[in-house]
């Protein structure tokens, strides 16, 4: 059998390793690279191909499946803690502005530019602590 043969491995084995290099490639791995991850992993979990014959059942290690989407989990977090925050900065200050802009009455203008000096303000002061240790 020539190197790269796949004709020992079951069809739930190229299913499952089919499953695994679409999400690779989902997320910007080259075509041979996530074929190669692929068949990696599913080498790893059930042992290379199984073959037929009775007394050969062996548990599957789920453990490289859990690696790889955790891996993927955390880029895909950060992410979006990264754009939550910028988001919540451009709301504040656009609600400073519309006080400001649709001509409401001074006090509640006043109160929108008090509280966005006094977070910039703590920013700073926190900056300073934060240095100082």
């Amino acid at each position: 059998m020539p190197r790269g043969d796949k004709s020992s491995y079951t069809d739930k084995q190229k299913r499952k390793a089919e499953h695994i290099e679409e999400g690779y490639e989902k997320r910007g791995v080259s075509k041979k690279e996530a074929e190669k991850r692929a068949w990696a992993t599913v080498n790893k979990t059930s042992g290379g191909g199984k073959k037929s014959g009775s007394g050969r059942g062996k548990k599957e290690n789920q453990e490289p499946a859990r690696k790889g989407g955790r891996k993927g989990g955390k880029a895909a977090a950060v992410k979006k803690s990264a754009s939550k925050r910028a988001t919540k900065k451009t709301a504040r200050k656009s609600t400073a502005k519309k006080a400001a802009r649709k001509g409401a009455t001074k006090k509640t203008a006043k109160k929108a530019t008090r509280k966005t000096a006094a977070r910039k303000t703590a920013k700073k002061a926190g900056r300073k602590r934060s240095s100082r240790q």
